[in-house]
């Protein structure tokens, strides 16, 4: 579909994808559609040619909101407002997309740590888990510890264990060269 407009006292022809780009007053040619107020009250389904009347008798403008609805939906508010709307929306569903983003944090213990040592990093693990991020726990060897894989096991279940209840362990313990290493998330 092309568009003519007028720049500069020429015509250029613009085409334009009826998919990505919004329809507004004229552009809106449907047998029927429903009407939404300027407050956002329904008007009821009318004509499109009734509808643009009755945006044009208030002196603003026709907006569609909806064309994939049955029958399709427009909305009548000022054409400058409705994008300014749309712009703060979209702005907020992107800043909520990053937010909801996790990060994998990484806890890397050994296993000659001392109690107080281990709370802090359980309570800075809690933390990570608060804020929706995963952590990767991971238990170093180093030297002959290697030969005693099992206390690397046993301390992993007690950092588990004092994580609480409301975590979820993603994957079994596995064992990676030399660090014992598992991942979880909050519930």
């Amino acid at each position: 579909m092309y568009n003519y407009c007028q720049v500069n006292s020429r015509e250029e022809r613009i085409t334009i994808k009826n998919s990505s780009r919004t329809r507004i007053n004229g552009e809106i040619r449907y047998p029927e559609v429903r009407v939404i107020g300027p407050s956002g009250e329904q008007l009821g389904i009318m004509s499109s040619r009734d509808a643009q009347l009755l945006a044009r008798k208030q002196g603003v403008d026709l907006v569609e909101i909806a064309a994939n609805a049955n029958p399709p939906v427009v909305k009548i508010i000022d054409w400058g407002k409705f994008q300014y709307q749309k712009m703060k929306e979209d702005a907020k569903n992107r800043k909520k997309a990053r937010e909801k983003q996790s990060e994998l944090k990484q806890m890397k213990i050994g296993l000659k740590i001392s109690d107080n040592d281990l709370n802090i990093k359980v309570r800075k693990m809690r933390g990570f888990l608060d804020d929706g991020d995963r952590v990767k726990i991971m238990i170093v060897f180093r030297g002959r510890e290697m030969a005693h894989k099992e206390l690397g096991e046993e301390l992993l279940n007690k950092v588990l264990g004092l994580l609480g209840d409301d975590v979820v362990i993603e994957g079994k313990a596995q064992f990676n060269g030399r660090n014992l290493s598992t991942q979880v998330r909050k519930k």
